[in-house]
């Protein structure tokens, strides 16, 4: 099953939600299903667990939506899948007439609202084959223990692109989006007072209305439209062009640097050991990935080959030596610390690979990026332990901070909601907030500060978001964007501005 909530944070808190309100609810003892997903759900549940809890679950195949397949008419199945009209088709193909039908019975979960129009379309051709068909309002990745993606990189383009013909496109992906954000509130079991940044463009104003009359909708009580009270949270939402630098500069910690300068798609290294291709996956399963990402590379340069000295001089097996070949040999002679060294073989290669492109261009690069930064009147970080190359400190973290101490300046910073929530970041509950558990017990009296960007974050971005959780241990931040961003990605999201829709393709987020 999945890790205990504490261990992997929003992740957790999906999955179980997804537990509870899609297996739970159609699990029969002793009954197999075959579940059917589409690429959306595909990504969300890849996220939050592996093909073992589906097992668990009474899961025996998992199937795409998308492709053809052969009936198996004797087992019922379990379609998770997005309200759209693609996945729905698909969804009607399989259950044609009764005599087509590809499975015995159908127990459809839609990830969020699904229309009227698309409701009665399945509700007119197969009633009768289905089981269940609910919504359950999760529309959202969880990318990282503290980071989300809403998974819409067509929001850049649409959001910033200057063709006025693309205004009912834009006006789509805003309702799109703020859907989606209510979920991730919905999930955390949140109603946040909603706030934005006020300038330089609209599109924060707009979105947070939307949100705000989204969340009034679904957190009413009654018909009498009495609402459920604002929780002790904040929704900050903001336009990327509020701190472009960030995402143009070159981040020398670990995560931001080797996804920044290597073809990692998946979250999939590729490297070579012995002379044989390999792959790892970049995850927060891994206990040493999740010390080490944030560190400056010149840090993990350091402390990966200690660590491996460290089991090295455990067994006295190679004589002091750290070599790769000489701890290949370790591997087979003590399999008791195989799976450990492996991972700190992965992440040496993936530490050399990056210095191996950083050396010849990056370096000069980087020294010129952090010299050219004007210094606008910011937060004084000089006591802050930094390196040369590394001075650079994106506005997202002075943000984060400001709100958590109550500085945003309400005017910059207005509120959506009549009666914001009742705030302090520094954990006090108001006597007026009716005592909650929160999915990490070492903050379940403490706040909660949900912030989304319109347009993308950077590694950089959500590596604060973890700096300023620690260092305000009765807040902690979640973080979430279209989609995540890289130099390279933010430069290719750019040229497409100017180009006709029809000729746009969007990458999603891998």
């Amino acid at each position: 099953m999945a890790p205990p909530v504490t261990e992997r944070g929003l992740k957790s808190v999906v999955w179980q939600k997804i537990k509870a309100t899609v297996f739970d609810d159609c699990k029969k003892e002793g009954e197999w299903k075959i579940m059917l997903l589409d690429e959306f759900t595909t990504k969300l549940l890849a996220s939050c667990c592996k093909m073992t809890d589906l097992l668990a679950e009474g899961i025996t195949v998992v199937e795409n939506i998308y492709k053809n397949r052969e009936p198996v008419r004797q087992m019922k199945a379990l379609y998770f899948i997005s309200p759209t009209s693609k996945s729905v088709d698909c969804f009607l193909r399989d259950f044609a007439s009764k005599s087509e039908n590809k499975y015995k019975a159908a127990y459809i979960y839609f990830t969020d609202f699904c229309p009227d129009s698309l409701f009665n379309k399945i509700k007119a051709s197969c009633s009768k084959s289905i089981r269940r068909c609910k919504e359950i309002n999760i529309s959202f990745i969880p990318l990282e223990s503290q980071v989300y993606t809403l998974d819409v990189p067509d929001a850049f383009y649409y959001c910033y692109s200057p063709d006025p013909s693309n205004a009912n496109g834009k006006d789509a992906i805003m309702e799109e989006m703020a859907e989606q954000i209510v979920t991730v509130c919905a999930t955390l079991d949140e109603n946040p007072g909603v706030r934005y940044k006020s300038k330089p463009l609209d599109n924060a104003s707009k979105l947070a209305q939307l949100v705000e009359k989204k969340l009034e909708n679904y957190y009413k009580i009654d018909e009498k439209s009495l609402i459920k009270g604002k929780t002790h949270s904040q929704l900050i939402i903001i336009d990327r062009g509020f701190d472009p630098v960030s995402t143009v500069l070159h981040e020398l910690t670990f995560q931001a640097m080797a996804y920044d300068l290597l073809p990692i798609e998946n979250d999939t290294y590729k490297y070579k050991t012995d002379g044989k291709e390999k792959e790892a996956i970049l995850e927060e399963d891994d206990d040493l990935w999740v010390r080490i990402r944030h560190r400056h590379i010149a840090v993990v340069l350091e402390e990966i080959p200690k660590l491996m000295k460290e089991i090295s001089s455990t067994k006295k097996a190679t004589e002091g030596k750290t070599s790769l070949s000489a701890l290949a040999q370790l591997m087979k002679k003590m399999p008791h610390f195989r799976k450990q060294i492996t991972k700190q073989v992965v992440h040496l290669n993936l530490a050399e690979d990056c210095m191996n492109k950083f050396k010849p261009n990056i370096e000069k690069l980087c020294k010129s990026e952090q010299s050219q930064q004007s210094k606008p009147l910011r937060k004084d970080r000089s006591t802050e332990e930094t390196f040369q190359l590394s001075r650079w400190t994106p506005f997202i973290k002075d943000i984060l901070e400001d709100a958590i101490d109550n500085r945003l300046d309400s005017k910059e910073w207005p509120y959506c909601s009549q009666y914001p929530a009742v705030w302090n970041g520094s954990g006090a509950v108001s006597a007026r907030q009716k005592p909650r558990t929160n999915y990490l017990e070492d903050r379940k009296n403490g706040s909660k500060l949900i912030v989304f960007v319109i347009g993308g974050i950077t590694y950089s971005e959500m590596r604060c978001a973890y700096e300023v959780s620690q260092a305000h241990k009765s807040c902690e931040v979640i973080i979430g964007s279209t989609h995540i961003l890289t130099p390279r990605k933010l430069l290719d999201d750019i040229k497409m501005l100017n180009k006709p829709k029809d000729k746009v393709s969007f990458i999603k987020d891998e």
